[in-house]
């Protein structure tokens, strides 16, 4: 995810390079260390990543008894655009109907057996995703145990595209150890391209526009990209980490889960329109400047 507020300040970056940020600077045509996709990696250091922890992936599956086939990049990308995107429906209508796509898709089911919308799923792979589905449920809940850890739902595809691994596990987490570096694998992690962006004042003019119509309509969120993370944290804590299957919920839970599913819908559309509105235009013309290239 290279929006605006994904995760994290790499200090290195912001000497010099936050003070070319005047408008107009011939200056701020010069690309700072890193690069515009998540994680602030180039295209060919992400493509070098993604492949490096497959591998690892499927090395340490095959230690623990089980077959895992590394997914090469393509497959990997294809998790990671699918993310909001849904057939017959543009981005503001998919963010009406399912908001984040984070609770009101749930259903408990591992992402190898999701019969619909699953960006995890899309991004294991189908030779991965028919292996799982040959294996008895027994071997199903071991080999994703192995796999993910304790939340299932953390798959790689999904962790690089909203640029979190702090909920991975299994050898997932392991892989990504070995490949990414340690400030990478924090929760507050901000993509130092985003860190950059955000220290321009007419971002910070934008943020604060955002920050009181979100007030305005009952939302105490000062960052697009807080919105998405604390309903995927309040899902987390309501499901045991995506464990609980919906059929096997108490009337409570499945009450509490129709409530936050509403509220999903309301803060991700609200969240959206305001980000088109007054961000993204922002965001735009100063990456422009910066990297003299247009958001991705």
């Amino acid at each position: 995810m290279t929006g605006v507020f994904s995760k994290t300040v790499i200090a290195f970056v912001l000497g010099a390079a936050v003070s070319s940020l005047s408008p107009g600077s011939a200056a701020a045509q010069t690309t700072p260390g890193f690069g515009a996709e998540e994680f602030g990696l180039t295209q060919k250091q992400l493509v070098q990543a993604i492949e490096q922890v497959e591998s690892l992936i499927s090395k340490c599956m095959l230690e623990q008894g089980f077959q895992y086939i590394a997914a090469d990049y393509e497959t990997v990308r294809a998790g990671m655009k699918a993310d909001k995107k849904m057939p017959g429906l543009n981005e503001e209508e998919f963010h009406s109907k399912y908001g984040f796509g984070v609770a009101t898709m749930y259903t408990g089911e591992p992402p190898q057996l999701a019969t619909g919308y699953s960006p995890a799923k899309l991004g294991l792979g189908e030779r991965n995703v028919a292996h799982f589905r040959s294996l008895s449920p027994a071997a199903q809940v071991a080999y994703n145990r192995a796999l993910f850890g304790e939340n299932p739902s953390a798959t790689f595809a999904v962790a690089v595209e909203t640029e979190d691994f702090s909920q991975c596990g299994g050898c997932t987490r392991k892989a990504i150890e070995q490949v990414f570096k340690p400030e990478q694998l924090k929760s507050s992690y901000y993509n130092p391209q985003n860190a950059l962006i955000n220290k321009d004042p007419r971002m910070k003019a934008a943020l604060r526009k955002f920050t009181a119509e979100m007030k305005k309509s009952g939302f105490d969120y000062a960052h697009p990209d807080d919105v998405e993370p604390d309903i995927r944290a309040r899902l987390a804590a309501l499901t045991n980490k995506g464990t609980i299957l919906v059929d096997k919920m108490s009337a409570e839970q499945r009450l509490q889960l129709k409530e936050l599913q509403d509220f999903e819908r309301r803060v991700a559309f609200k969240s959206y329109k305001l980000q088109e509105d007054l961000i993204t235009p922002v965001e735009e013309k100063i990456q422009q400047e910066l990297f003299a290239r247009k958001v991705q």
